[in-house]
């Protein structure tokens, strides 16, 4: 494919920091729109930048000038009212408008799996992908209406080395390491789907300046489908200790722990496997060949090398502990 000229609306998150690299890999020509705050993930060199708030509209009028792009990309985009003035803002100056929302935005709980891009979408259990949900229609309206060449990307669980995957973050395994247990949701058997953000990017830039993809939408995750019992055994190895895991319903942490309850109830507590079938036949090469088993140690390493991110959270630990001894699982 032929260079792109290529603008990301942020590019130092987990997805789209490895998108940025992977864009100029291809040979593409990237502007990055950002704020300018530091970040764990320098934008790669390279890249164009341009600092500006995109929220602030004359900001990001005055940023831009007259320059027009093949692909604007929003990663930072979660309301309507984003949408629509990103809408205002690109209309007539973009080939190809994609829209980052959510996977978490399918039907929950999905009536059947795997899921495709067509599972309806509707989640009563979490605003956020409620919200993610109104994004999209208003620019499958926009595309309707006046063609405006929107695209919208639904990724799943994607994580990079930072971020650790287990409800409490890296608090989950500095208790692994001090021989405390730590709470899984549910009894660990349902089924998820953790995608390195470098797989995700792979099959990202390859639907990026495709007149095919216009007017559609796609999910990309990796097709590795492990339990969450699983995932825990993973970080645990990678850790260096054997984990204690006590099994504790997801309503109940939800209950005790309302923050929890939108990515619990209207995500995690669910078996998700996605077909990928559809990103697949416009991006024919797209293989995800990074394991969890590999990305664990990936965390594991990266926190090891950087104390001062191994940080424990008194609330999320002292939740363990209330959640255990209710469990009746205090000690070994």
């Amino acid at each position: 494919m032929a260079s792109l000229s290529i603008l990301f609306i942020g590019g130092t998150g987990i997805i789209s920091s490895a998108c940025a690299a992977r864009a100029l890999e291809a040979g593409h020509d990237l502007t990055v729109l950002t704020r300018g705050r530091t970040s764990l993930r320098p934008l790669p060199e390279g890249a164009r930048v341009l600092r500006a708030d995109v929220r602030d509209v004359d900001a990001a009028r005055s940023a831009l000038g007259g320059r027009e792009y093949d692909v604007v990309v929003d990663f930072v985009a979660y309301t309507p009212d984003h949408v629509r003035a990103d809408i205002e803002l690109f209309a007539g100056r973009v080939g190809q408008y994609v829209f980052i929302s959510s996977a978490s935005a399918y039907q929950k709980p999905p009536e059947r799996l795997p899921i495709v891009e067509s599972t309806p979408l509707r989640n009563p259990y979490w605003a956020y992908s409620r919200d993610k949900i109104a994004c999209e229609e208003v620019l499958v309206a926009a595309y309707r209406d006046s063609g405006f060449p929107a695209t919208i990307v639904r990724p799943s669980h994607t994580y990079d080395r930072t971020s650790v995957p287990l409800t409490g973050g890296w608090t989950a395994v500095d208790r692994m390491r001090r021989g405390l247990p730590v709470v899984v949701h549910g009894d660990g058997t349902s089924l998820w789907t953790l995608t390195h953000h470098t797989d995700f990017a792979k099959a990202f830039v390859g639907l990026l300046g495709r007149p095919q993809a216009i007017g559609d939408s796609f999910h990309i995750t990796s097709d590795e489908v492990l339990t969450w019992n699983q995932i825990y055994a993973a970080m645990a190895s990678a850790a260096g200790v054997e984990p204690r895991l006590v099994h504790v319903a997801s309503e109940t942490i939800a209950a005790a722990e309302p923050r929890l309850a939108g990515p619990l109830l209207g995500d995690k507590a669910h078996s998700v496997i996605f077909d990928n079938t559809k990103v697949k036949a416009l991006v024919p090469d797209y293989v995800a060949t990074v394991p969890f088993s590999q990305g664990a140690r990936e965390i594991v390493e990266w926190y090891d090398a950087h104390p001062e991110h191994k940080v424990v959270d008194e609330r999320t630990d002292a939740l363990f502990d209330k959640l255990v001894a209710a469990a009746g699982r205090g000690s070994p």
